[in-house]
């Protein structure tokens, strides 16, 4: 038994370790003029950044495997992985984006030097039929019809001038199409990065849905054992028992810090792009544990990296991670009701923040206990949780599977 809890203890520890070493990419949107190389190769030093903590991840993985963790701690562990793979697609994405600005800027260039050759051409051709009307293009006809030795002198100055130009002119038009060659070699050489990139962002999409597909099958895998899984379900509940105790610390101490919040009085759906409640508030078949047990509030289906909004207006009291809830928020809107929004693949509002109703606040996951893509939604009322669609209308959701 003391070994079970010294591993659990471990398993936490290493689970804040990694949480604390996630690294998160943030590209700032530039105007195609001022993107550069050096931008770019700083996204690319982020990826190996990126890399190398997927690769420190893997290795606790695989320690986790060795000495026989809880299912519970390496779920967390995948959920980091999974975290962090699709950063690494976020930086993927913008390093295309750099580049698709980046050729545009080239295409400019090649443009422009292509123009610039063209004059440069069409002086140095001018220059020589110039010569040729004027009877000079044959230097030394020039010399042999002088009429006399001063005259002689004089023309060989008049040719020097006229060769020191022309060998001006003729450099000056190298140059003009070396530039051309030279833009439009690194018009080839963005796009062909450009390319790579793409192919690299195929292949990261495929390693997160296997990622993803590992981390559903892990929390299946838990119902193997009967025991086990009844001993993580009660942790499963003390964990939201915490939360709702740490839910109502938090309004305390906004009311003790007379901080106003106000929301409107009215809650909006938090999935604008799915509207399927695919589990009820109240007592229901757990899908994990197959047994009835208390659902403290609503599950709604939707696809991985849906926007999920702020339900009302309100300031931000949790963001966090647990092992239960996976990726949650948890919002204040005054008059001692909050929200709760859990199992986000990725969280976007911080503790803290001032939220508007229908702000985005993260993203639709399944990190947590938690066997695919959802959002699970609560609503709490003097500290106690109740039912989330007493809030709407029973047009503006479907229900599924209930």
């Amino acid at each position: 038994m003391a070994r079970k809890w010294v591993v659990r203890i471990i398993a936490i520890l290493m689970a804040l370790v990694m949480a604390l070493s996630v690294l998160y990419v943030v590209v700032s949107s530039l105007q195609a003029s001022a993107v550069s190389q050096s931008q770019i190769d700083a996204l690319k030093k982020q990826q190996k950044d990126i890399e190398k903590k997927k690769q420190e991840i893997k290795s606790k993985i695989n320690s986790l495997e060795y000495e026989q963790k809880s299912a519970i701690a390496k779920k967390e562990v995948l959920d980091d992985q999974i975290q962090l793979t699709q950063d690494d697609i976020a930086n993927i994405s913008d390093q295309i984006d750099e580049y698709t600005q980046l050729i545009e800027v080239k295409k400019g260039e090649v443009i422009q030097s292509q123009k610039n050759e063209d004059n440069q051409w069409a002086h140095y051709k001018e220059n020589m039929r110039m010569m040729e009307e004027n009877g000079t293009i044959s230097y030394i006809s020039v010399i042999f019809n002088a009429d006399s030795f001063a005259d002689l002198l004089a023309r060989v100055d008049l040719v020097g001038s006229i060769m020191d130009h022309d060998e001006k002119l003729y450099e000056q038009l190298k140059a003009a199409k070396q530039a051309t060659v030279d833009a439009k070699t690194s018009l080839e050489t963005a796009k062909a990065d450009q390319e790579a990139d793409k192919a690299d962002l195929i292949s990261k999409q495929a390693e997160l849905e296997t990622q993803r597909t590992q981390a559903d099958a892990l929390v299946q895998k838990i119902d193997d054992n009967i025991d086990a899984a009844k001993d993580l379900y009660q942790q499963e509940v003390d964990a939201a028992n915490s939360i709702q105790s740490d839910i109502n610390k938090k309004m305390d101490e906004l009311k003790k810090q007379k901080q106003q919040v106000v929301g409107t009085g009215n809650l909006i759906w938090p999935t604008p792009s799915c509207n399927i409640v695919t589990s009820p508030y109240g007592q229901r078949y757990h899908p994990i544990y197959h047994e009835f047990r208390m659902h403290n509030g609503i599950d709604i289906g939707a696809k991985y990296g849906a926007s999920i909004v702020a339900a009302d207006s309100g300031v931000v009291i949790i963001s966090e991670y647990s092992s239960s809830y996976g990726n949650y928020i948890v919002i204040s809107h005054g008059n001692n009701v909050t929200t709760l929004y859990a199992h986000m693949s990725s969280r976007i509002a911080k503790v803290g923040d001032k939220v508007k109703q229908g702000d985005v606040i993260g993203k639709v996951g399944s990190t947590g206990a938690s066997t695919g893509p959802h959002v699970h939604f609560e609503v709490s009322v003097n500290g106690a949780r109740v039912n989330p669609l007493n809030y709407f209308d029973s047009s503006s959701y479907v229900k599924q599977g209930w």
